[in-house]
């Protein structure tokens, strides 16, 4: 009784009843529901897994990125690697002397220029160290700042070191205060490892007389300009200004106008300082040790303006001693001082 009450009665294609139990059905259908999942689910995951695999397999095929070697032989390292960088190469540097090439100029490169590789590819680079130098160079009649400057740059560039004795023995001479008369080793002699060069220097004639060049009643501006025009030694001193003068200028000078003196004679001007300034300006006198040379050097003193420009106060020549210099500078600025092109103190002026 129980399977009769959860069977449906049906008939079949003779008109007979059949009971078919209720539950069962159910049952089937719920299994033939599952199985279509499965078999969706399974179809999915094999197309997806073809997709990925035609992806992978293509950009295989594929492989990097084909490009073309640039040309960059005869030019300098900078802009050969930036054109390699641009490209995805990567350099591979060697280095050579060479007679007839500068330094770091590309001799030599491999691949050669316009052949076509895959992005990552290397490049070897050949640079030139210049011309090796094998013996020791006349260096007589050159001037020994000179010299000393591209010993620097031979040190720089790795080549066979060659060193300069200091200090220099001196002697008075017709030759330019600073030429080199003598040399130890002589010209010709091998360069080594440890060549050390001996220079006997020129400190000019010694005493030469001339007129004492007029400064007074010259603004500051013109009277450095005229020092550096002259060549003349010189120390300032600053004073205020008196009745009938003219603030920033020159209102005193000693020797006096046209009055003989050796050349080395330093010079004392003094000027007057500005009875107001401006807000934001500032009126002193620059001064610092400068230690004592055997003949003037090239000495510079800058200013720096908040602005970021920089204004030259005085370029001349310079024994050495105490630095004076009258600035009128916008607060703030700063003074750089140097020889040679070697800075040698710089500080930063404020209004009071």
């Amino acid at each position: 009784m129980e399977d009769l009450q959860d069977s449906n009665r049906i008939k079949d294609e003779t008109g007979l009843s059949i009971l078919v139990p209720v539950e069962k059905t159910g049952r089937k259908k719920a299994a033939v529901s599952g199985g279509k999942l499965f078999v969706l689910v399974s179809l999915a995951a094999l197309v997806l897994a073809a997709l990925v695999g035609s992806a992978v397999f293509f950009a295989a095929v594929r492989g990097e990125e084909q490009l073309m070697v640039p040309d960059v032989i005869g030019k300098d390292i900078v802009s050969s690697l930036i054109e390699l960088q641009e490209k995805e190469l990567y350099p591979r540097i060697q280095l050579r002397y060479s007679e007839n090439a500068a330094r770091n100029i590309v001799l030599e490169q491999d691949p050669p220029p316009g052949t076509i590789v895959k992005a990552g590819r290397r490049v070897r680079l050949v640079l030139s160290q210049g011309a090796m130098i094998n013996s020791v160079e006349d260096y007589r009649g050159r001037l020994v700042d000179e010299v000393r400057a591209e010993m620097q740059t031979l040190l720089a560039s790795n080549m066979p070191s060659l060193a300069i004795q200091e200090p220099f023995m001196y002697e008075e001479s017709s030759e330019p205060a600073g030429t080199i008369l003598e040399q130890k080793p002589e010209p010709g002699s091998p360069v080594t490892a440890s060549t050390v060069l001996e220079f006997v220097v020129s400190k000019g004639s010694g005493k030469v007389l001339l007129n004492a060049p007029d400064f007074t009643g010259l603004s500051i501006v013109d009277a450095l300009a005229r020092i550096s025009e002259t060549k003349v030694n010189f120390a300032f001193t600053v004073s205020l200004t008196s009745e009938g003068q003219k603030a920033e200028t020159v209102v005193e000078q000693s020797p006096l106008p046209g009055i003989e003196m050796e050349s080395d004679t330093r010079m004392q001007f003094t000027v007057s300082a500005p009875s107001s300034l401006p807000e934001g300006e500032v009126f002193s006198l620059f001064t610092y040790p400068v230690a004592k040379n055997a003949y003037p050097l090239r000495t510079q003193l800058d200013a720096r303006l908040p602005s970021g420009e920089t204004r030259t106060l005085l370029q001349t020549e310079f024994a050495g001693g105490e630095f004076s210099v009258p600035y009128r500078l916008p607060s703030g600025s700063v003074l750089i001082l140097s020889m040679l092109g070697r800075e040698l103190h710089r500080e930063t002026v404020y209004a009071n």
